[in-house]
């Protein structure tokens, strides 16, 4: 009986992430845009990436808490979606409805602000985690994300699980 529950228990850690949809996602079908162009005239974008990575920020160390989206408790797409609120960018509350929103960007170009998509769960390249680029540059990508484990910390891509775990970075700003 103590197995079973133990089971039951890990299973529920381990998709507590989740999109309400299955999303698989083929870079075939999005449309990839150099950063360089996009970002370099453009103040206004790089002061709302950085207000929104700010807002995030406030949020370190926050228990996670599945749909929760308050300093009681966040969860991945919570983080998102309350820290892009703060500028007043409205976004889809799920991480698979994220996953397509916005532009697709090569993970060589992604920038603060930026979203990253995983797939954490084994065998599935399904997309049921998201996180915001909080700083970029060649080789180096940490992002702030709410883990089911840990609360909401700051990661970076260079990670053994993260970068094996990571599908694809979209650009919403």
């Amino acid at each position: 009986m103590k197995k079973i529950a133990l089971i039951l228990l890990l299973l529920v850690v381990f998709s507590s992430c989740k999109s309400s949809k299955r999303v698989v996602t083929t870079k075939s079908k999005t449309e990839k845009i150099d950063s360089r162009s996009h970002r370099s005239g453009s103040n206004s974008t790089n002061a709302q990436a950085d207000n929104v990575v700010d807002y995030a920020l406030k949020f370190d160390g926050v228990r996670y808490k599945y749909g929760g989206t308050t300093k009681k408790g966040m969860d991945c797409s919570g983080l998102v979606v309350t820290s892009f609120d703060s500028e007043n960018i409205a976004l889809p509350r799920t991480t698979g409805d994220l996953s397509v929103t916005g532009d697709w960007v090569d993970l060589k170009e992604v920038d603060k602000g930026d979203l990253l998509f995983f797939a954490t769960r084994r065998n599935s390249r399904d997309v049921n985690h998201v996180g915001i680029v909080t700083s970029a540059r060649e080789g180096f990508v940490e992002f702030i994300h709410a883990s089911t484990s840990s609360g909401v910390i700051i990661s970076n891509l260079a990670e053994k699980y993260w970068y094996f775990a990571f599908v694809q970075a979209r650009r919403v700003l």
